[in-house]
């Protein structure tokens, strides 16, 4: 087998980090796997047990991979890892969506995707430039969450739209017309909720696009992280009818 290289934008596979994760990739997509990384201190971890157990059943080939998992994961108490082909996923154009524009960190774009599901949305575009969707990071602060979803990246939003025309557009933003509140209690059967970079936020012809909101909240803060405030918008949204 080819060695493993650090993990880059630019390889055409990446690392599913931890015991929970790597199940969830197993369960959601296993053709993607290609290989199950084990440390040699975690056989006893009832986890990774089930981990090798599935992944015997599969015919996925396992390896001692000890320097590996600690390079990858920046610790030392990751006990196994996936090694999977990165895919393309195509949306569901018949079902809601939400759009991240732009995104840099890491942490934020895999909870915000966490939540997604969370809250029964699967269909997720990212628009450039952004963070790496794929980087393990992303992947592990998802928990699993990834695997299960259809997450696409997009050179620009206009790339996006032109494949889903018909999306109501909900852009959030802190100088938004209308209440998330009244802004859900009114919203469409298909629809897409926008939000922008964790520091600058959407651009102001967003407000052009759609129903911008805006989610209230005191004059003690500037405003909200990026994966609280899609927590908040696709809770509100997503249990509104």
């Amino acid at each position: 087998m080819p060695r493993l290289e650090p993990y880059g934008r630019k390889l055409p596979y990446s690392y599913a980090l931890g015991v929970f994760p790597a199940l969830k990739l197993l369960e959601a997509r296993p053709r993607a796997v290609s290989r199950l990384l084990l440390h040699s201190e975690g056989l006893r971890n009832e986890g990774v047990s089930l981990l090798r157990e599935k992944c015997a059943a599969l015919g996925i080939r396992e390896e001692f991979a000890d320097r590996v998992l600690r390079r990858e994961s920046q610790k030392d108490n990751c006990f196994a890892a996936l090694v999977f082909d990165k895919y393309e996923a195509e949306l569901d154009g018949s079902r809601p969506h939400v759009v991240l524009c732009q995104i840099s960190d890491g942490g934020n774009l895999g909870t915000a995707l966490r939540a997604c599901l969370g809250f029964g949305i699967r269909d997720v575009a990212i628009v450039r430039p952004c963070v790496d969707a794929f980087d393990p990071h992303v992947l592990r602060a998802s928990m699993g969450a990834f695997y299960a979803m259809n997450v696409r990246t997009f050179d620009a939003f206009e790339d996006y739209r032109a494949l889903y025309p018909d999306h109501a557009l909900y852009p959030f933003m802190l100088d938004g017309a209308v209440p998330l509140n009244e802004a859900a209690a009114g919203h469409a059967p298909l629809y897409a909720l926008v939000f922008g970079n964790e520091q600058t936020g959407l651009p102001a012809r967003f407000a052009q696009l759609g129903q911008s909101v805006l989610i209230p909240q005191s004059k003690e803060i500037d405003s909200l992280n990026l994966a609280v405030a899609v927590s908040i918008g696709t809770y509100v949204f997503t249990t509104t009818k």
